[in-house]
């Protein structure tokens, strides 16, 4: 009798059988739910912020983009790191730091403690995230329940990038600045106790010491080359000191990872999972998808808000139908794959994300709100149908082993596509736009250099000149943001048309074989039972 119980348990910590796993699941989506709001819900903070700490330009640049950059930068180190000493021993430090650093935040009174804060806040989102994946990995073996699983998980995704902005706009009019930061104690408060409790241990093999040189190089080559896509995003030039150095260090410190990884009898990051076609065609999507439509949310909201003169609550609210969309395919995501398989998938969600940014490039200056409705919802849907397909085949792909860092891969991957497609589409859009102000009669050469920079800037230099120059001035920015827009979906469509070609590299069908555990995943017994727990 005994020695089937202990089979049983056995068999139940190996695969999170039963309810438990599904308990599981709500524990990690509510931990990813707080990473992607924060990542977010400062944005419209910053002017409360800027009038309150008083930051320089550089600081407050700084305050925005310490978060992602750190986070970026250390998804390998933590992921592989939970690989190694167990991944909701990391995830429970990172609720805990994260915890702190939110407390440090939201009391901070100069720009130079809050820089810090943020940079702590990324290195607890950079333990938390891929742990949530690669727990989920092992907690679901079966792959069409694991396909349920990130279908939530990402749907829960959607909704923390969706409300962070609306909920940091709600606490903006009834608290201070710092309520932004406030609100993710509470909920750390109850997840540190209710995971140690319900979350399961889980670990990859453990042959040869844990690779700290290669780690470190990981970090530091990632933390360049963020840097350096950042400031091509922020408009930097691209063979100016500031841009070339953290690439070209980066670049060869990545470059000295792969050569180390591979010479290493026990390599921190298995490579050879690359060689699988569907890992790296699944990390190439993500990378691509996020390359194509990142910089366009950004247009996006400048569109909404400088050439319709719609609010920001207003923007907020007509982007609202894209999560909404991008909600619901994640929650049906896993129906489709099982009966669509990986490759036509992926695909269709690329040629339908495509159909999308084609059909908004109808959108001329003035508001054709049914278009927008239609776009947005094609463009939401058809995205996390690429990244949902995307996703589960780089999980289902890797070895539960190397669960940790195949989701830093993804999740790295992601971070990498998003700052370049804000730096590449952002240099198509100025590209565009900047030429159409050259020559506006009455307009001097220097005015229509600094209106060139931006609509924004375009709008405050013909309020500056006033009277008839300042309204053809304010009516060729206009005309040539709009234009500019058009131009830049054009090269996103065409980006979208590249990852639905690479996506014909995934597997046909969906292999749903439930494969050997190899990382033992423990679930907690309850508290009844004799057996032993692993520590956090």
């Amino acid at each position: 009798m005994s020695g089937t119980t202990t089979a049983d348990t056995c068999r139940r910590r190996e695969t999170g059988a039963g309810a438990n796993r599904w308990v599981v699941l709500v524990v990690l989506c509510v931990s990813l739910l707080l990473v992607a709001l924060d990542a977010t819900v400062l944005h419209v903070a910053v002017p409360a912020v800027t009038e309150d700490l008083k930051p320089g330009a550089i600081e407050l640049l700084w305050i925005v983009d310490v978060y992602p950059l750190v986070c970026a930068s250390l998804l390998i180190l933590f992921g592989t790191l939970g690989d190694r000493i167990g991944r909701r021993r990391v995830l429970l430090l990172g609720y805990a730091l994260f915890g702190v650093a939110s407390g440090v935040a939201a009391l901070a009174d100069s720009a130079q403690l809050l820089i810090g804060a943020r940079a702590l806040l990324g290195v607890g989102g950079a333990m938390i995230m891929p742990a949530t994946l690669s727990i989920l990995r092992q907690v679901f073996p079966d792959r069409r329940e694991r396909a349920l699983a990130i279908g939530i998980w990402s749907a829960v995704a959607a909704v923390g990038a969706a409300v962070g902005p609306l909920l940091g706009g709600f606490l903006l009019e009834h608290f201070w600045w710092g309520s932004v930061f406030l609100i993710n104690i509470p909920l750390m408060l109850v997840s540190l106790p209710v995971g140690r409790l319900l979350l399961p241990e889980s670990r990859g093999e453990r042959n040869g010491p844990w690779d700290v040189t290669g780690a470190l190089m990981a970090a530091a080559g990632l933390f360049g080359l963020v840097l350096g896509v950042k400031q091509l995003g922020g408009g930097e030039a691209p063979f100016g000191p500031f841009t070339l150095a953290p690439l070209l260090l980066g670049a060869a410190l990545m470059f000295g990872f792969v050569r180390r990884q591979r010479r290493r009898a026990y390599p921190l990051v298995d490579l050879r999972m690359f060689s699988r076609p569907a890992f790296s065609t699944s990390v190439g999507c993500i990378v691509l998808a996020m390359l194509a439509l990142v910089g366009l949310e950004l247009i996006a909201a400048q569109y909404l808000q400088l050439v319709l003169g719609l609010s920001p609550l207003e923007t907020g609210l007509r982007l609202l139908p894209l999560t909404f969309a991008a909600m619901a395919a994640g929650l049906v995501g896993a129906r489709m794959l099982r009966r669509f398989g990986p490759r036509v998938m992926v695909c269709s969600g690329f040629c339908a994300t495509a159909a999308a940014v084609v059909t908004l490039t109808a959108m001329g200056g003035n508001d054709n709100a049914g278009l927008l409705l239609v776009g947005f919802v094609l463009l939401g849907f058809g995205l996390e149908t690429t990244l949902f397909g995307a996703y589960e085949s780089m999980l289902s792909e890797a070895p539960p082993a190397q669960a940790g860092g195949a989701a830093a891969i993804g999740e790295t991957s992601y971070q990498l596509g998003a700052g370049i497609g804000i730096a590449l589409l952002g240099s198509v859009m100025n590209a565009a736009y900047a030429p159409g102000l050259s020559s506006v009669r009455g307009v001097p050469a220097a005015d229509s250099a600094a209106a060139g920079h931006s609509l924004g800037e375009a709008y405050d230099v013909a309020a500056r000149l006033g009277g008839a120059r300042g309204a053809a001035l304010r009516h060729a920015a206009r005309d040539s943001f709009v234009h500019g827009l058009h131009v830049t979906l054009l090269v996103s469509a065409g980006l979208l048309v590249l990852g639905a070609v690479m996506a014909l590299r995934l597997p046909r069908v969906m292999d749903c074989e439930v494969p050997a555990v190899t990382g033992a995943a423990e679930i907690p017994a309850p508290r009844e039972a004799t057996g032993a727990r692993v520590s956090a």
